[in-house]
């Protein structure tokens, strides 16, 4: 009789240790299938995550340094070094801006109900773009354009403006309307075209955390225009932070080592953001629950080889008559082991089978249990972040600026479990490895079996 009949055999005579050695294959199938699917799963989000995200990196002021240099003068870059970062090839699109204060003229008052002059009487912030369509907010879908145009690199030199619609309506002003604005200087003055009206859903009474303004009396203009106003406006054109669009998110880390090169000392006091921040703020909940899950399965795996090579030693020693019969009838001891081997790997084959059929259900729930646990942990914190006062840089209230909540990136508290082949294919492995590793330890007791002493002496 061959070796695979026999085996067959066994399994069927020996129902006890055959269903025992099931149960503990299928905890472990199971563990290592819900392993496998948790990562499969966080694996996509995290890839969906960095899509939503998009290329992108930020030219922003490094608060650290700001800090920890003493100086309270936001750090400024030449816009022709902006637009040579702009050039290179791994760009897309890109825009820049600069503030100052400028000054309402005429009639036309600003929106009440927030900070009482932060700016001095009819001052706001004035913010020279580039391009506005590319702001975050715009892009984001938080600021909405309701009438008129963006502005372009086109009207870069023009004197146009955005202003929010709540300014629109107190002073009755439509797109095409002219609006007077003086400089910081409080000497230089200007005539302005309202290019577009757009909407920002703040109240008026939530100061904007940078500003300390009301956000209803933010403006935004054509770059080169409201750079005319400042205060410095007669050296080069300067700004405070600029966005470049990347044609794919594999060359962030290749435009970040040529941006640093074309622009060199000129990057000082400033920060190349890659979005890794918001990235981590989606994704530490799947992080959390991905490490979990693998340890548990490499534990389930541990332990369950360990059972395995356990029963199978203890089989070895209860069928030591037959296997001296056997090898008194010449049978091979590698087709004894390869017996063994045989019933081990049939045992999981059925155990994959059956896990197959449910874990991925037991892994939704379970994942998602799990998971939104973390995300709502994750979000409690972000929430708990609180900004110092207008004006203040945090340091005597202990507030870290590196940990302000990334806006429009809210930690992942979704995911969707789904079995392929590919995941069937690699629990497959890791129990036939298994099985394999049970098998190999009481291999060596078969391999010292001799029949002779066997059916003599019964050892």
């Amino acid at each position: 009789m061959n070796f695979v009949k026999r085996a067959g055999l066994s399994l069927w005579a020996r129902k006890g240790r055959t269903l025992i050695t099931l149960a503990t294959f299928l905890v472990i199938s199971v563990m290592v299938l819900a392993g496998v699917l948790i990562s499969d799963a966080t694996a996509q989000a995290e890839e969906n995550a960095k899509r939503s995200v998009g290329a992108e990196i930020n030219l922003t002021m490094d608060m650290n340094q700001l800090v920890g240099g003493g100086s309270m003068r936001a750090p400024r870059i030449d816009a022709a070094t902006v637009d040579r970062l702009g050039a290179l090839p791994q760009v897309q699109k890109y825009t820049y801006s600069m503030w100052d204060r400028v000054i309402l003229k005429g009639k036309f008052t600003l929106v009440g109900g927030g900070p009482v002059d932060p700016m001095g009487p009819g001052g706001t912030v004035g913010t020279g773009v580039l391009d506005t369509s590319l702001l975050p907010d715009f892009r984001s879908g938080k600021f909405t354009l309701l009438t008129g145009e963006h502005l372009t690199a086109a009207d870069k030199d023009s004197r146009q403006l955005l202003i929010e619609e709540r300014l629109a309506e107190q002073n009755g002003l439509e797109v095409g309307d002219k609006v007077t604005l003086v400089g910081n200087d409080e000497r230089t003055m200007a005539d302005f075209t309202l290019a577009g009206i757009y909407r920002d859903p703040r109240p008026a009474t939530e100061p904007d955390l940078q500003y300390g303004i009301n956000p209803a009396n933010m403006l935004y203009g054509a770059v080169g225009g409201l750079s005319a106003l400042a205060s410095d406006g007669n050296g080069g054109l300067q700004v405070g932070e600029a966005t470049f669009l990347l044609e794919d998110a594999e060359v962030q880390g290749a435009f970040k080592d040529e941006a640093k090169r074309v622009a060199g000392s000129a990057l000082d006091g400033f920060e190349l953001d890659a979005n890794d921040k918001a990235i981590q703020q989606m994704t530490g909940p799947l992080k959390s629950i991905r490490s979990t899950a693998t340890l548990a399965m490499w534990l389930m795996g541990t332990a369950g080889a360990a059972v395995l090579a356990l029963l199978v030693n203890l089989a070895v020693k209860q069928r030591r008559t037959e296997y001296g019969v056997l090898l008194a009838m010449g049978e091979k001891k590698s087709n004894l082991i390869a017996q063994q081997a045989l019933e081990i790997v049939l045992v999981a084959a059925v155990a994959i089978g059956l896990s197959s059929t449910f874990a991925p259900g037991l892994t939704q729930s379970a994942a998602q249990a799990l998971l939104g646990q973390e995300a709502t942990a994750a979000r409690k914190k972000l929430d708990s972040w609180q900004a110092p006062p207008p004006g203040s840089t945090g340091l005597g209230e202990g507030t870290n600026w590196d940990d302000k909540p990334v806006e429009n990136a809210d930690p992942i508290g979704k995911i969707a479990v789904a079995l392929d082949p590919a995941d069937l294919a690699t629990v497959g492995g890791i129990g036939l490895g298994i099985g394999l590793l049970a098998t190999a330890v009481p291999a060596g007791a078969v391999l010292r079996l001799s029949p002779r002493t066997i059916l003599t002496k019964g050892k």
